[in-house]
């Protein structure tokens, strides 16, 4: 009996499979292709921090400056119990494409340490972002690689990480890290950026489609910052009707609709959406299939697969988390005419607005919340019509279309630098 092939979940390996996938396409050369399927750089470091019982634990952390080329480094920080240097590597070349594909001067890093957050007090938590930034002190900064918050890291955590910085160079460098509060040269529309860059996408893609939103239906897997405001603004923006939502406890089912302010007000008290009233109750994988007009992934990574693939049923799929679908599931989706708004294109209005708040720190100008939506919309619009040029052109699924545009930026500024 021959043995089935076992799907690969190693998130690096998958983005090195995307990136050769583009790469043949594109016909790059072999110094090229080589020097876009691993980091250029990466540091590891350990990180002591004396806990409140006294006792002194030493985490380990990681930051990965995956391509340079178009400009400084960015990327988030995560701080999760998980964390693997591989899913830092994918996430610092998926930064590298997402920079690309909204044509931001800038190149693709990603950092992370391993802990968890919900077990450290504040103190502690304080302690660790400061540690982080002294063991990176002479690796980042506003012309070399400039962090942001991802998973379970926060505007506070951001504020403590720029004034340990801005303490080493002892002056104020608030561009150092996005992600701010916003007294601390933060930017205004910094909050809801993620999921309103994906909005914009999803507005474009109905009327690519010929959908009408107002009568849409969304379900939302991952009801965090993302994943709630995608929520909120699809309600708000379009009309449209949220019929699921889930995090990880599991889900919420309503064919009347929920009201995603009360679902978040109910997450706050009782810290999940599960049991929220007058609902059903679902699971994550059940949220995933249901027949839904816009699916939005928001929390995790490799959870469309090539065993999920062929049940789902939404029309579009708008990626706010980072790789929630697998390669094989790519081309099953792409074969069963499902819209994939890819993750790379569809989350990058954070970094979009990262890079508006870096622009506006390094100028000392700040702008008020309608330019940043407009500039917002504009970059995202643009960047989705490019990706659908090149969707028309070579006939390929969404993925590797952004895949393409965004590889090719990239080689060619390697090129007129002279590295290949």
């Amino acid at each position: 009996m021959v043995k089935a092939a076992v799907e690969e979940l190693n998130p690096f390996k998958i983005a090195q499979k995307q990136l050769d996938e583009a790469a043949e396409i594109l016909g790059l050369d072999e110094p090229t292709h080589a020097m876009l399927r691993e980091p250029m750089r990466e540091l590891h470091v350990l990180i002591p921090v004396r806990m409140d019982d006294g006792h002194v634990e030493v985490f380990k952390g990681f930051r990965v400056q995956y391509n340079d080329a178009r400009g400084p480094c960015k990327g988030g920080i995560r701080f999760h119990p998980q964390e693997t240097i591989d899913t830092v590597r994918a996430l610092a070349a998926w930064m590298t494409w997402k920079t690309a594909i909204v044509d931001l001067p800038y190149g693709g890093g990603k950092g992370g340490v391993v802990c968890n957050p919900k077990e450290m007090s504040e103190r502690e938590l304080e302690q660790l972002a400061r540690g982080y930034i002294r063991a990176l002190g002479e690796f980042i900064g506003p012309e070399k690689d400039i962090p942001a918050p991802d998973v379970y890291t926060t505007p506070q955590i951001m504020a403590w990480m720029m004034d340990e910085f801005s303490k080493l160079r002892g002056y104020n460098t608030p561009g150092v890290i996005t992600g701010k509060p916003v007294p601390l040269g933060g930017s205004l529309g910094r909050d809801d950026a993620t999921a309103r860059g994906g909005i914009y996408c999803v507005r474009e893609a109905a009327k690519y489609l010929g959908l009408d939103l107002s009568k849409a239906t969304v379900a939302v897997q991952g009801y965090g910052n993302a994943g709630s405001f995608a929520a909120i603004l699809s309600k708000k923006i379009f009309g449209s009707k949220i019929v699921a939502v889930s995090d990880s406890q599991g889900g919420v089912y309503s064919e009347r609709g929920l009201d995603p302010y009360r679902l978040l007000e109910h997450k706050k008290e009782t810290g999940t959406v599960a049991d929220f009233p007058n609902s059903e109750r679902i699971t994550n994988e059940e949220l995933l299939e249901l027949d839904v007009t816009v699916l939005w992934p928001a929390a995790l990574e490799n959870v469309i697969t090539k065993e999920n693939a062929g049940r789902i049923k939404a029309k579009i799929i708008a990626e706010a988390a980072n790789g929630p679908t697998t390669p094989e599931a790519d081309e099953i989706l792409h074969e069963k005419g499902v819209f994939v708004i890819p993750d790379f294109l569809c989350n990058a209005g954070g970094v979009t607005v990262s890079y508006f708040e870096w622009v506006q720190n390094v100028s000392g100008y700040y702008w008020p919340l309608e330019e940043v939506h407009q500039k917002l919309d504009a970059k995202m619009t643009k960047a989705f019509q490019e990706v659908i040029g090149m969707f028309e052109k070579k006939r390929v699924h969404m993925r590797l279309a952004a895949y393409l545009v965004a590889v090719q930026r990239v080689a060619e500024a390697m090129k007129l630098r002279g590295w290949v």
